[in-house]
């Protein structure tokens, strides 16, 4: 399959995918992931191994548009429903000392 990534073509394969990433290590997952074979990889770390590419010259999308294309499972971050606030810092602060002792 022919596709564009940081403005450069590409005629990716599947076949091809799994030969690239064979006997490399998955990075920690933080992020966008990729699942090729049976591990999880991060997305940025797939572009950049089957690209030759610097991870800065690619964005996660375009990776995944094509990783989806050619039929692996792409996981993206959870969007956050509503934020969670945490304390105040002297609220903070307060709490890691604890209430105060009776003698």
């Amino acid at each position: 399959m022919r596709c564009v990534i940081a403005r450069f073509p590409f005629d990716l394969t599947k076949s091809g995918v799994l030969d690239s990433m064979k006997g490399i290590k998955p990075e920690e997952v933080v992020g966008e992931s990729v699942i090729i074979g049976r591990r999880t990889y991060p997305v940025k770390q797939v572009g950049q191994v089957i690209t030759r590419q610097d991870r800065r010259d690619f964005s996660v999308g375009e990776v995944l548009r094509a990783m989806a294309k050619l039929g692996f499972t792409c996981r993206t971050l959870p969007r956050a429903t509503v934020p969670v606030r945490g304390l105040d810092p002297v609220r903070h602060a307060s709490a890691l000392l604890g209430t105060p002792v009776a003698a």
